[in-house]
């Protein structure tokens, strides 16, 4: 099976530089790419499947000519799992893929554009398949540097080009951290195999807290936890569609990976790692959604959107991570399955809403908020895809959003009657922060579907848009299944986590299955429920539908409010939409208004808009970027004299000498 997964990396490896290769003849080159990734994702799927099933690790290990370090690859059930939307998420971004960049010129950046799709999956395929320190760190620059030619694609805008840096330097901002985190730990266990890690931290709690707080910046950065998540706003609305779903479906995904597999070395956790893993989630949670709702760019509030549902990831793991640390296992096991599970939803209805904003921008040739509407009788196919995604994402049943929300409000309501206080207080803090999100995201979804494909066509582009091309309704329809399967199957879907919740926790598979069979009744009886309630509505709808085609129908002239002809301008926008919510939460969300009052008894013209910054982006890290920009354009270093540069390589090399052996 080991050399599936190899065949699968070459065969990515192989159709993106086919691409390249052939980058003079557009179509084809675009056929090379995309089978290359359909092929090699496929491949990889059925690897991670196969050790899912089995439970059986499998693994390679040779010699590698880098100092200190070795080729070690190993797939367990965790690795498995979390290879899942990487390889299963490639497969449809390439479907979508090509039918999306149809009307792209061609030549090296449409070519580029598919080498860098396939590196970014085969980046991120290592990172998890990776069981040695230098390589990883080796797979995990790959990963990142990919998604910046990604972003850059368009790059004659100065906003794609913005966004592009921003993201190369959040990026390494976290891998900053994760070089110090693996160099301490290759030094202490004098390996940088992971089979040595764990041995080199036992029995000591100070250094195994370091190492955490050090994984938790370096791999929180690239999964977006606030306030490291501002290069998410940026990046993902400048990307092409289907490697925003990508990157928001399965690469963020990644940073979740790194803080799991820690935390499996570091030994028995903390209390306070849980405490702070829900304080990072409840804040990323609820500032996630009130960020997006105050968004007039689609792919924008999706990209927020991601950091709300990473804060429910953390809420999940940090309140397991409480339970292991406190002794109380089935807190620990729900907990962990919540997390996880929302793992894998995430990016089946995260890919799904990114595909279908990418359906909606080449349709109608944008995706700013105010310019759409009136597009579901035009892109029906779209429409109802994206409806599925957006219940999904709000928790609502019987979709696979409400699975693993589901499994975190029990995790949660179980904490909430133990003895302990501390537990109760952290069960009743998740409830609370739970109970805002959701309402919060369900208004924010009303407020997307709503505008975007309800109403009338506020421009010209949206009332001549039409349904996007086969393959790329086809992708969308998979996700959608997918959230529908996984929701109805869900008491199935829970009972096979229990390998991968036993390697995440330490506990045997036994013990992770007892918990997880206790949950299932109510989840099943949750389902049966509400599958039922829609089964009849269902019902009532399509009885009620007949007996009106049937029936007599008269027309008749409806009082228009004395407008005889009403535009579009008088629909609900979306600023007006959400703002009785964003005026409530004026302290998060700051919008900056700009209002021309209408004067006169007969007002020729009047005017209303909002723009909404982030905070962090603003006040933060827009300084610091600044600064190193300044930096990075002084003359005295960008002088252009050779011999200079080469003094500053020998300058560097003698102050590594010395650090070197003063260490």
């Amino acid at each position: 099976m080991v050399m599936v997964f190899a065949t699968a990396i070459l065969l990515l490896l192989f159709g993106g530089f086919l691409a390249v290769v052939l980058c003079a003849r557009s179509g084809v080159s675009q056929v090379a790419g995309q089978v290359g990734a359909i092929s090699g994702s496929a491949l990889g799927l059925v690897s991670a499947i196969r050790v899912l099933l089995t439970g059986k690790a499998e693994g390679m290990s040779s010699v590698w000519h880098m100092p200190g370090g070795s080729l070690h690859f190993q797939i367990d059930v965790l690795s498995a799992f979390f290879l899942l939307p990487v390889f299963g998420l490639s497969i449809l971004a390439a479907l979508y893929g090509r039918s999306y960049l149809a009307d792209r010129k061609g030549g090296y950046a449409l070519a580029g554009s598919w080498f860098h799709l396939n590196m970014l999956t085969v980046g991120m395929a290592l990172v998890i398949a990776a069981h040695d320190g230098l390589l990883f760190l080796l797979a995990w620059e790959i990963m990142a540097l990919s998604p910046f030619f990604l972003v850059a694609f368009d790059d004659q805008k100065a906003e794609v080009r913005k966004a592009a840096w921003i993201y190369l330097s959040a990026t390494h901002l976290g891998t900053a951290f994760l070089l110090i985190f693996f160099v301490l730990l290759g030094r202490l266990a004098g390996t940088s195999d992971f089979d040595g890690y764990a041995a080199a931290l036992r029995d000591n709690p100070a250094l195994s807290s370091t190492m955490f707080l050090l994984a938790l910046i370096g791999f929180g950065s690239k999964a977006g936890i606030v306030p490291t998540h501002v290069w998410l706003p940026e990046a993902h609305p400048a990307a092409p569609s289907h490697a925003s779903a990508l990157m928001s479906g399965a690469m963020i995904k990644v940073g979740i990976y790194g803080v799991v597999r820690t935390l499996t070395f570091l030994g028995a956790p903390e209390p306070w790692w849980g405490w702070l893993l829900i304080a990072i989630g409840a804040s990323s949670g609820v500032l996630g959604v009130l960020f997006a709702l105050a968004q007039h760019d689609l792919k924008r509030l999706l990209a927020y959107h991601s950091v709300e549902n990473i804060g429910i990831i953390l809420l999940g793991i940090g309140i397991g991570v409480l339970g292991l640390a406190e002794g109380i296992r089935p807190l620990a096991v729900i907990g962990f399955a919540a997390g996880l599970l929302h793992v894998l939803n995430h990016s089946i209805f995260k890919g799904l809403l990114f595909l279908g904003a990418g359906a909606v921008q080449r349709a109608a040739h944008g995706v700013e908020l105010e310019e759409l509407g009136g597009l579901l009788k035009r892109m029906p196919w779209t429409g109802a895809t994206f409806l599925i995604g957006a219940t999904a994402i709000v928790g609502l049943p019987p979709l696979n959003g409400f699975v693993s929300e589901f499994l975190l409000f029990y995790a949660s309501f179980f904490a909430v009657v133990q003895p302990a206080v501390n537990i109760a207080v952290a069960g009743l803090i998740v409830l609370v922060v739970m109970g805002l999100i959701g309402g919060l995201a369900a208004a924010c979804f009303a407020k997307a579907f709503g505008v975007v494909f309800l109403g009338s066509p506020r421009s010209p582009e949206a009332g001549e848009a039409r349904e996007v091309a086969r393959p790329m309704c086809a992708a969308m329809a998979i996700l959608a299944l997918l959230c529908v399967v996984f929701g109805l199957a869900a008491p199935t879907v829970v009972s096979a986590l229990d390998r991968v919740v036993a390697a995440a926790t330490g506990l045997t598979i036994g013990a992770a299955r007892d918990q997880l069979t206790a949950v299932t009744g109510p989840l099943t009886i949750a389902i049966s429920v509400f599958a039922v309630c829609i089964v009849i509505a269902a019902s009532v709808w399509a009885v009620r539908s007949r007996r009106l085609a049937l029936a007599a129908v008269r027309t008749a002239q409806v009082w228009g409010c004395g407008y005889p002809k009403p535009t579009p301008k008088m629909q609900y926008t979306a600023s007006s939409f959400v703002q009785p919510l964003t005026t409530q939460f004026h302290l998060f969300v700051r919008n900056r208004e700009v209002l021309v009052p209408p004067e006169g008894y007969f007002p020729a013209s009047a005017s209303y808009s909002s723009e909404s910054s982030d905070p962090f982006l603003r006040g933060l890290f827009a300084p610091v970027f600044r600064w190193f920009d300044y930096l990075s354009h002084l003359e005295i270093f960008q002088h252009g004299l050779v011999h200079g540069y080469v003094l500053y390589l020998v300058i560097t090399l003698v102050a590594l000498l010395i650090w070197g052996s003063v260490w």
